[in-house]
């Protein structure tokens, strides 16, 4: 896992020297054709990845993205309307059968579906209409990193490509050299709090969210611990009950609108008696794990996880577990 975690800026350097004329084409079909719905089809850390695409996509396109609950067309069996549909489906393995399925079922009714994954080679590939592939090598670990960085970058890629920004098309070309030294930035201080925990709440706001969801799924599956992802926003209401003195609490606040808010319920949680890691941009008040910025704040959540990675696989092992060998878990999940 740390070895993976770190080749990620190798991985993401590869992916942008390929397919820019295939970005540039899908970007110009979504200004001369634009969708009437955007869905995401994903899970797990796949999932994590699309929302950071989507929220992208309604920040800065202003087009609305819905999460495909694929049991609507696996199991419930709804015909959704597919006329002026893009679909967008973001796996490491595309062979997940609750992925192509939905695919094949909106290719077949008339609608555009994209696919962005690591096997080029795959059932979820072979579905799709346009194909990208993530570029990352295999990937052995069953926790998740340099593949999912790079749906990340994929997912960038595509609104880069659509708005036709060129700073943000810029700064995804400096990326590979933000995320080395994000993989620099050092963290122990979050192994020595949470090495005993049993429980955590991570907080991120709007493209940080996801990678707070990341980040919980990462506690979950490498630590063992119950740890839950919320929106800044989201924890003020009923989960601030849960708070009580010493309660751990990973808040990422990265560059963006959502960060003086982040910062301000960092300090308002310690006052209430939360241990509270605060990661945030060097300089930033309070700030205990410090942050990378990239060429544009948009990037710098891809960034944020860079840096976490190699934290929490050291969490693991401190904690006494394998964290490239989960219990229960496998490489490929496949559903229905």
């Amino acid at each position: 896992m740390l070895q993976e975690a770190l080749s990620a800026p190798a991985a993401v350097a590869n992916q942008l020297a390929h397919d820019q004329n295939a970005y540039a084409e899908l970007g110009e079909a979504l200004r001369e054709q634009p969708p009437t719905a955007l869905l995401t089809v994903a899970r797990g850390s796949s999932d994590h990845a699309a929302h950071y695409m989507a929220y992208l996509m309604m920040a800065r396109m202003g087009r609305l993205v819905t999460s495909l609950p694929m049991s609507l067309v696996t199991l419930y069996q709804s015909k959704i309307v597919c006329d002026g549909l893009v679909s967008l489906a973001f796996s490491q393995s595309g062979q997940s059968p609750d992925l192509v399925a939905p695919t094949k079922f909106f290719r077949e009714g008339g609608a555009r579906t994209v696919a962005f994954v690591n096997a080029e080679s795959s059932p979820l590939a072979d579905a799709a209409q346009f194909v990208f592939p993530l570029r990352s090598g295999p990937e052995l670990s069953v926790a998740a990193t340099k593949s999912y960085i790079a749906q990340l970058v994929a997912g960038a890629r595509v609104v880069a490509a659509w708005s036709g920004d060129e700073d943000l098309q810029a700064a995804l070309q400096q990326l590979p050299s933000a995320l080395e030294e994000a993989a620099k930035q050092r963290w122990d201080v979050a192994v020595d709090v949470l090495k005993d925990a049993d429980k955590l709440f991570v907080i991120g706001r709007g493209t940080g969210l996801p990678i707070a969801m990341e980040a919980a799924l990462k506690f979950k599956e490498t630590c063992g611990i119950q740890a839950e992802a919320f929106s800044g926003a989201e924890v003020k209401h009923g989960p601030m009950a849960l708070v009580d003195e010493g309660y751990p609490m990973l808040v990422f606040a990265p560059r963006g609108p959502a960060q003086a808010g982040l910062i301000a319920l960092a300090e308002e949680m310690r006052g209430r008696g939360a241990r509270v890691l605060l990661a945030a941009p060097v300089g930033t008040p309070g700030a205990e794990l410090p942050l990378a910025c990239t060429g544009n704040e948009d990037l710098d959540p891809i960034a944020v996880v860079q840096s976490f990675y190699p934290m929490v696989e050291a969490l693991a092992r401190a904690r006494g577990r394998n964290p490239d060998a989960p219990p229960h878990l496998a490489k490929v999940t496949k559903t229905n």
